[in-house]
């Protein structure tokens, strides 16, 4: 799957610029505050790289580091994506409930954007929820996922998406079971599954 840039991530201990250290400590203060539910105007200005987790094939945490933002023209993104995938991912649309291909998915692995690659959630925090969406009570790390306010609809929500490349994921609600309480409902046609490797 390509990407919108050749670089690779630049791993968080090894030798790096002054201006990198200040950016990733900016950005770990906007990720500290959009986990507390505050909308950091610095977080929100679209940075050339992010902090992501990255996660092996068998689900294990391979660290944090900076990684290019993955941006891409409509165009880019149309060439990728499946129309519905590009309308989700890119257009903030809702597949239909009981559709997707994911909700009803009970294999053990990891579920990545289906745009970057991104990990985003893990099999083993997949729950039932009966919405006919792929739900979990957690995301695979606070890294990878952005949180932000979406009024559409009349309605006031919790959007998620992907911090790597702005993919819309679905939505978050405080109706899931413990150990979080939350509902991490999202749509089959923005992620990718991938079986865990032994």
């Amino acid at each position: 799957m390509s990407h919108s840039s050749t670089r690779g991530p630049r791993r968080l201990g090894s030798r790096y610029s002054r201006r990198d250290l200040l950016r990733g400590g900016v950005l770990s203060l906007g990720a500290g505050l959009l986990g507390h539910g505050v909308r950091a105007s610095v977080a929100a200005q679209s940075p050339s790289r992010v902090l992501i987790e990255s996660f092996s094939a068998a689900g294990r945490s391979e660290g944090v580091a900076l990684f290019p933002v993955a941006r891409k023209t409509d165009a880019q993104w149309q060439r990728q994506l499946s129309p519905e995938s590009f309308a989700i991912t890119r257009r903030a649309d809702t597949e239909r409930p009981f559709t997707g291909a994911l909700w009803n998915n009970h294999a053990d692995g990891l579920y990545r954007c289906i745009c970057c690659d991104t990990a985003l959630f893990d099999s083993r925090t997949k729950f039932e929820s009966g919405t006919g969406w792929p739900s979990f009570w957690q995301p695979i790390s606070k890294y990878n996922v952005v949180e932000s306010t979406d009024r559409s609809y009349g309605m006031v929500r919790t959007a998620i998406s992907c911090r790597r490349c702005d993919a819309h994921l679905g939505h978050v609600f405080d109706d899931g079971p413990p150990p979080t309480g939350l509902r991490y409902c999202m749509n089959s046609g923005a992620l990718r599954f991938v079986p865990r490797a032994t």
